[in-house]
């Protein structure tokens, strides 16, 4: 483990402000949170001279994209749930190899539906195979968006629109109806099209789940890539440690990637978030074949199925870790996943908004902060934007609440 870990502490500490202040140009900073929001911003804050402490009520760093070896098979665990690194920003790229050796990784998913396994996202094996056919690929598209296509659904709004415009009744019954109600615990209609649009259909074989210029995995885990962006001298990290709103006047300025709605403990109520339990199990072998097997049938009541060990294609394990994944509402005292956004809430997401707008010395970073779905790529290109603007804000243009809005 990286010799950061040496100036870590665990339980409540007090946070009462240490720094000198007869070094007027060097402030002193807190990040709610050590996951990669508050570890990125720190780390350039840090570099620029500031000091900085960082808080996590867990007992362990890098969020949710925490990882760890199991101690009977050697697997490196992907704690929360798998992680998988994809982008097309050259800088992000470059800074998380900075920290860490990315190793290659290609996200190919399968999925069983109707007693077949399947590949995802629908390509033209996924079509072929489906409707028995041996279509090339000009066939395949005008099958599916002249004959399988909803095409009087011109401006699709939800999730289920979406889905029936472009790949039709069948392939969306079949793969993407089922596994989005247990995923989001609300019919497809209810959803907005946005988030469906995020998942590609392709007229060719290729089986790669993304299309991003980098793709990978850290060699040694998401752990140990968070622990050395925060190996500075002038950061200090305290885990299992609560943040109260009123240790905010001890700082010069809070980065707060915790709930947006929790920093005003949730009182005018809470914003929707799913939330995932594991059922973990061990295999002696290859239980699965792949890492990620969705399950898109509603008497299912899982989602998929993950087997971590293949999320390390280059490591041998003979045995095997693997989770089954199921997916519901977030209560007070689960961890939260994914933000809903549902119309209903919007009133109640605008109010919070404008509340935190008014904060002095507050920025809400990260996916719970500006609630908002966000890849582990654009996390931490926010996070590097977010420590540019604090580090060229002045009295006239000072750091706003928000970098990256809500709304």
């Amino acid at each position: 483990m990286r010799g950061a870990f040496a100036r870590w502490t665990a339980g409540h500490v007090n946070l009462k402000n240490r720094v000198d202040r007869s070094n007027m140009a060097q402030k002193n900073l807190l990040m709610v949170g050590a996951g990669l929001s508050g570890a990125v911003i720190g780390r350039k804050l840090a570099e620029a001279g500031h000091k900085v402490t960082i808080v996590d009520a867990r007992d362990h760093i890098a969020g949710n994209c925490h990882t760890e070896r199991d101690a009977d098979s050697g697997v490196m665990v992907h704690v929360y749930g798998p992680h998988i690194f994809h982008t097309d920003d050259t800088e992000v790229w470059d800074y998380v190899n900075r920290f860490q050796t990315f190793m290659p990784y290609k996200n190919r998913v399968k999925t069983t539906s109707g007693g077949q396994v399947f590949s995802l996202p629908v390509n033209l094996h996924t079509i072929n195979q489906f409707f028995n056919k041996t279509m090339r690929p000009d066939e395949a598209h005008a099958f599916i968006t002249q004959e399988q296509a909803d095409t009087s659904i011109e401006d699709p709004q939800t999730f289920e629109e979406q889905a029936m415009r472009f790949v039709g009744k069948d392939l969306y019954e079949a793969f993407f109806k089922g596994y989005t109600m247990k995923q989001w615990g609300c019919h497809p209609s209810e959803l907005p099209a946005s988030i469906l649009k995020r998942l590609p259909v392709r007229f060719n074989y290729d089986d790669n789940y993304f299309f991003h210029k980098y793709q990978g995995m850290p060699e040694n885990g998401y752990t140990d890539m968070v622990a050395g962006i925060l190996e500075h001298e002038n950061i200090t990290v305290h885990l299992s440690t609560s943040f109260d709103r009123s240790q905010t006047a001890d700082y010069d300025h809070v980065f707060y990637s915790g709930q947006l709605d929790g920093y005003y403990g949730y009182d005018l109520g809470r914003l929707g978030y799913r939330t995932l339990d594991f059922e973990r199990f061990t295999y002696d072998g290859d239980y699965q074949g792949c890492a990620v097997m969705n399950y898109g049938e509603v008497d299912v009541p899982y989602t998929r199925i993950t087997e971590h060990k293949h999320f390390s294609p280059w490591e041998s394990h003979e045995g095997s870790v693997c989770y089954k994944e199921f997916s519901r509402e977030c209560g007070a005292e689960d961890i939260p996943y994914y933000p809903i956004r549902l119309m209903d809430e919007k009133d109640m997401l605008q109010d919070y908004v404008k509340r935190a707008g008014a904060e002095q010395k507050v920025t809400f970073v990260g996916r719970l902060g500006t609630y908002r779905y966000l890849d582990m790529d654009v996390t931490i290109r926010e996070a590097l934007d977010t420590a540019d603007v604090f580090l060229n804000a002045t009295e006239a243009d000072p750091m706003p609440a928000f970098v990256k809005a809500p709304l």
